[in-house]
């Protein structure tokens, strides 16, 4: 197995694209992190990951990360006033495009968190992708919360809609690795326009007024399977994930909530759905089984 990064310029910026591969010849697959994390959420430099282990499978397997992120540069500071939009209309297309000059075969997508939720979003917007796309994966992800639980009270209620735009304006931006809330940071705009998404309301850009919603109706959707943990008490819980599914009107969808009682070896949470040693025996060979299947449809 292979990896190397790869730059992509557009404007003042450098997108980082993570290329993990023991083929080249295998069907592309596109990895998008989400909100306070990066493209590490997928794989390790040492092999490990759902990334590395569908490159073993067979995959071309691409990871983003987001303008300002992970080893993209610059970094987010003070200065940068980017968010949804530009992730939506210019990150998404330059990292699809750029994949397809070095594999044109359809792609499947990949995405945790919120990055499902800008995935989704940028499907919406532009359909003319959609017959370029084998399908579409997402773990933990919501758009609004509507889950009444402690921890959803914590994370999303006090921190993420009070404490975190307090942050923010004192530094210019949303330092959530200092303050260990992540892996990564946010700006002022993209977390002003994630929290509006966040409350229940219209699925609506904030740059240019865009429907997303209106829009997502009228799409027929890729195979598109969701994927939450028992223990995702907040960041996905089982409840918004089925909202966001809804929501999308996506009703061919797949929906698994991972733990024990179902068959799993652990009882998933938001991050470990990801990142724990058990999931190359629970999830990411059914997965890799199931993107082959639709390959072949």
């Amino acid at each position: 197995m292979q990896q190397e990064s790869i730059f992509i310029s557009d404007d003042n910026h450098q997108l980082h694209l993570r290329h993990i591969w023991k083929k080249q010849s295998g069907v592309p697959i596109f990895m998008l992190h989400g909100l306070i994390e990066n493209g590490r959420i997928f794989y390790t430099e040492k092999g490990k990951g759902l990334a590395c282990f569908l490159a073993e499978q067979g995959f071309d397997v691409y990871v983003a990360d987001l303008r300002g992120r992970g080893k993209s540069t610059p970094s987010i500071n003070a200065k940068s006033s980017f968010g949804q939009y530009e992730a939506i209309t210019r990150d998404i297309p330059l990292f699809l495009e750029k994949i397809q000059t070095l594999n044109v075969q359809k792609i499947h997508l990949i995405a945790h968190s919120w990055g499902g939720v800008l995935l989704s979003s940028f499907l919406a917007r532009y359909p003319k992708w959609l017959d370029k796309i084998h399908s579409k994966t997402c773990f933990g992800t919501k758009r609004v919360v509507t889950a009444r639980t402690l921890e959803a009270h914590i994370k999303l209620g006090i921190f993420w809609r009070y404490i975190a735009p307090k942050l923010a304006k004192i530094g210019g931006y949303l330092d959530a690795k200092k303050f260990r809330f992540g892996s990564d940071n946010e700006t002022k705009q993209s977390l002003k326009e994630s929290i509006t998404w966040v409350i229940p309301g219209q699925w609506q850009d904030q740059s240019d007024g865009f429907n997303y919603f209106d829009a997502a109706q009228t799409l027929t959707w890729p195979p598109t399977w969701h994927f939450t943990g028992i223990k995702d008490y907040a960041l996905g819980h089982q409840q918004d994930v089925q909202l966001f599914i809804e929501e999308c009107g996506n009703h061919r969808a797949k929906f698994s909530v991972l733990s024990k009682q179902a068959g799993s070896y652990v009882d998933y949470d938001h991050i470990n759905i990801l990142t724990h040693p058990h999931t190359v025996n629970d999830h990411f060979p059914i997965l890799a089984n199931w993107l082959l299947e639709q390959q072949t449809m």
